[in-house]
């Protein structure tokens, strides 16, 4: 909805345009404060304006350009006139008129309003005209919308290119445009993963007076992730012997070096897995992204912290003062996402080609309803357990899943998870600030599903039976690899070539999935993220750390 008006750039104009921005903005079914507070603020935009006319000249017009689009609303006003600050004569546009006096306590008010409003309101002057732009409304979908539109514009893009632009061109602009900026945005939410997980956790415990509190929902937490990892995997086992698929002939279409991948190897020792929590240094588990490592020394610290006596407010507030520090940090990257989704997806298509995805169609249309049927769990367990309604969970976390899918990293989408609890579902900060940089690390539900399914058709695909103790064993595996697997694109990949050879398969099988693993990983961190929110609402109402007005609104 877009409706443009002009009116005569003459203060007994003023309230006309008012009038029909206030019009505008009741159709529009703005509510009564918003639209008080938004025909306050374009009163005194257009008077500003008309004070600022250039001299000598007693016509002119104002225009008024009222948008809806996609849920905001936004009134923008522009006139002939010479450059100003806005900010500093706003306010006293109200005493112009002559046969106003106005009243300081008015003014007062006034000013505290408009002050309000400042972060929404935009001035430019431009080749002699002053634009005053201002957002009544900010849709919350707006930047659902941008991601969204990134990605089918990507996926349109990359079809077009693979079809009609040369092969040599292809490789330039992936390797010169989009593998960079997609390199620089991974980079930066790697950056600041390490920071946000340490600070966040050093937050969240030092609010803990009882530190038996803090044992309890940190117990409660690990032990849902652990009931709800064990669930995966029996979902993926069950999935797979549901559909089948693998077919022999795929054997044939094996990707020559899959030395690259197979070569890395990744520790599923339990007993190594625990030992190496405990770091030997307090830099490399920041320089590595050892989110153990970085986990446990947070908790270390933040026990410290409380234990400390006169030093303890200093150093909590401190900690809090970083915590925000680097959460803002995270938001301000996230802004871009758009630009990194784009690059993202027509880079997959573009390097792996739109045909690659056929020969093994069947294997992940398995494991996509494995992530389906994980999902409805969740929200059984929701219900169940919590005594929650699902509804609203779906709805305000949907858009976030879209976000984390381009990421498909769980680590790079901590700070999304953490921000989606605290101002979509009303969750405690101290419970999310513990269970998502937790969730990250230990609650891989996703991957679990990933490797059973994808185990058990490429063991079908080499006529390898699993059963009986075969069958515990790879259980166990993808208990300990999920734990144990970075949070980070391309991790299944690696966990997978350990489990086949736990299982006696080939190991050059890893090349039949190769192709499509950058896909599944998408589809991984997404429902992986998904389960870590999920806990963290059943932790949440269990410890009465769950503002329902704000889940329910």
């Amino acid at each position: 909805m877009r409706e443009k008006r002009q009116f005569s750039a003459e203060m007994q104009s003023i309230e006309e345009l008012t009038e029909f921005v206030s019009g505008k903005l009741e159709e529009y079914g703005i509510e009564r404060k918003n639209r008080i507070k938004a025909v306050l603020v374009v009163e005194e935009a257009a008077g500003s304006l008309i004070s600022h006319k250039k001299e000598g000249d007693n016509g002119g017009e104002i225009t008024v350009i009222f948008k809806a689009e996609f849920g905001t609303v936004s009134i923008e006003l522009k006139a002939d006139g010479a450059e100003y600050s806005l900010a500093e004569n706003m306010p006293s546009t109200a005493l112009m008129e002559e046969d106003s006096k106005g009243d300081d306590i008015q003014e007062s008010l006034r000013n505290i309003i408009l002050k309000s409003m400042t972060e929404d309101i935009r001035y430019i002057h431009k080749n002699g005209v002053n634009y005053i732009r201002m957002i009544v409304i900010r849709s919350r979908r707006t930047f659902l919308y941008l991601t969204l539109g990134a990605m089918a514009l990507a996926i349109v893009c990359g079809i077009l290119f693979s079809s009609y632009v040369p092969d040599e061109i292809n490789k330039s602009l992936n390797s010169l445009v989009l593998v960079p900026v997609k390199t620089m945005y991974m980079n930066a939410l790697k950056m600041i993963v390490a920071p946000v997980v340490f600070f966040s956790i050093i937050s969240c415990i030092v609010q803990f007076s009882d530190l038996s509190a803090l044992g309890r929902i940190g117990g409660k937490i690990i032990l849902m992730y652990l009931l709800t990892t064990i669930i995966a995997v029996w979902v993926g086992v069950e999935t797979f012997d549901l559909i089948k698929p693998g077919d022999a002939s795929l054997a044939k279409s094996l990707i020559a070096d899959a030395s690259a991948i197979t070569s890395k190897t990744v520790n599923v020792s339990i007993k190594d897995t625990i030992v190496g929590i405990v770091p030997s240094d307090i830099i490399n588990p920041f320089l590595n992204l050892n989110m153990l490592q970085i986990i446990f020394m947070a908790v270390l610290c933040g026990i410290a912290t409380g234990l400390l006596g006169k030093y303890s407010d200093m150093l909590r507030d401190l900690f809090e003062a970083f915590n925000d520090l680097f959460l803002k940090v995270t938001t301000m990257i996230i802004k871009v996402m758009p630009a990194a989704v784009f690059c993202s997806i027509m880079s997959m298509i573009l390097t792996m080609g739109v045909g690659s995805l056929e020969s093994v169609l069947g294997m992940m249309a398995t494991f996509i309803l494995g992530l389906v049927l994980m999902m409805m769990l969740y929200c059984m367990l929701m219900a169940l357990m919590g005594g929650i309604n699902p509804g609203p969970f779906v709805r305000k976390y949907s858009p976030c899943m879209l976000q984390v899918f381009s990421m498909a990293s769980s680590n790079a989408s901590i700070p999304i998870n953490m921000e989606a609890c605290e101002k979509k579902l009303g969750i405690g900060r101290k419970i999310f600030s513990l269970s998502i940089p937790l969730g990250a690390t230990l609650n891989m539900h996703g991957t679990c599903i990933y490797l059973s399914v994808f185990a058990l058709a490429l063991a079908k695909v080499y006529n390898v039976q699993v059963t009986g103790g075969a069958m515990l064993s790879m259980v166990i595996s993808i208990v300990v690899l999920s734990m144990g697997a970075p949070g980070i694109p391309g991790s299944g990949l690696i966990c997978l070539s350990v489990l086949l050879t736990q299982i006696k398969v080939p190991v050059e099988a890893v090349g039949l999935v190769m192709g499509i693993d950058s896909i599944c990983g998408m589809f991984r961190c997404m429902s992986n993220c998904l389960g870590d929110v999920a806990v963290s609402m059943i932790a949440a109402k269990s410890e009465e750390e769950l503002d329902m007005k704000v889940y329910q609104s």
